[in-house]
C-alpha cells in the first residue's frame, strides 16, 4: 500500500505563487499511490480559478474514491482536507478538530479495503499552537467515530505543524502508537525551497510491515507548493 501525504498550498507555488494544479498533479503522479492525503484544498475559490480542486485531482490521478472535509469558509467558495483511494471506503467519518475561536481543523478517517486487508487511515491537519494540537489529538483519539474503527491496523498521517516534535511522547506513544517519520532530521518538509521543519509527519498503530517512508525532494516538489509531500509504503503482516 503506497500512502501519500501532502500539504498543496491550495495548488500555489511557494516561491513564485503561481497557480499551477498540474505541478501537484504531477508530483503526486509520479509516486503512484493507492491513498493520498492533502491538506488545503481549494474549492470554488477565485485565486484557483473557483477550480473544483477535490474533483479534478480525484479525475486526474484516477483514484475514484474520494471524501472532501470543507473546513475552512471564505467570501467565495473555501479549503479543506481530501482524502482519495483506489479502493473503496468500508466506513468514512469526518471529524471537526477547532478548538474554540481558533482557524477550523479537521481529521478524516477511512476504513479502507485494501487488498491484504481492511486498515484505517487517517488525514488531519493540526493547529499552529502546541496546546491547541495536543487537545486535537487527544480529541481524535477519544472521539466515539474514531473508535468505532480502533480495532484495525491504522495509520495516522498529515500536517501535524507540530516543530518541537512532541506529539508522540504527549499523546501518541501512550495510545500504541509509532512514528513513521523519524529521526526528524530525514523529515524536513517545511518550507519546500528550504525544509527546516519536520511538520508532515505519519504515525502507525498495529501490525504493519514498513517498507519505505521518506520526504519526496523533487525539483517540482520544491516548487509546486510550500510543503514536501510525504510517502510512505506498508503492507500489513498477515498478508
Amino acid at each position: 500500500m503506497r500512502v501519500l501525504s501532502y500539504n498543496i498550498h491550495k495548488g500555489i507555488g511557494g516561491r513564485d505563487r503561481r497557480y499551477r494544479l498540474e505541478r501537484i498533479i504531477e508530483v503526486i503522479g509520479e509516486q503512484e499511490p493507492d491513498i493520498v492525503c492533502l491538506q488545503e484544498v481549494d474549492r470554488h475559490v477565485p485565486r484557483s480559478h473557483f477550480d473544483d480542486q477535490p474533483h479534478i485531482l480525484s479525475r486526474e490521478l484516477k483514484l475514484p474514491h474520494a471524501m472532501y472535509q470543507f473546513n475552512v469558509p471564505l467570501k467565495h467558495g473555501g479549503y479543506g482536507n481530501l482524502l482519495l483511494s483506489r479502493w473503496p471506503f468500508a466506513e468514512q467519518h469526518q471529524i471537526s478538530l477547532r478548538l474554540k475561536s481558533k482557524k477550523p481543523r479537521g481529521a478524516q478517517i477511512a476504513n479502507i479495503d485494501a487488498p491484504d486487508g481492511r486498515c484505517t487511515v487517517v488525514n488531519f491537519h493540526l493547529g499552529l499552537a502546541g496546546s491547541e494540537r495536543l487537545w486535537q489529538i487527544r480529541h481524535l483519539l477519544a472521539h466515539h467515530l474514531y473508535r468505532q474503527v480502533a480495532d484495525t491496523p491504522a495509520l495516522l498521517i498529515g500536517d501535524s505543524n507540530d516543530w518541537q516534535n512532541v506529539l508522540l511522547k504527549q499523546c501518541l506513544l501512550g495510545a500504541d502508537f509509532v512514528q513513521l517519520s523519524s529521526p526528524i532530521s530525514r523529515f524536513r518538509t517545511f518550507p519546500a525551497w528550504f525544509p527546516l521543519g519536520s511538520l508532515d509527519k505519519a504515525f502507525i498503530r498495529g501490525p504493519w510491515n514498513v517498507k519505505n517512508c521518506h520526504v519526496i525532494h523533487s525539483r517540482l516538489a520544491r516548487q509546486a507548493s510550500d510543503h514536501l509531500p510525504l510517502f510512505v509504503e506498508l503492507s500489513m503482516k498477515n498478508s
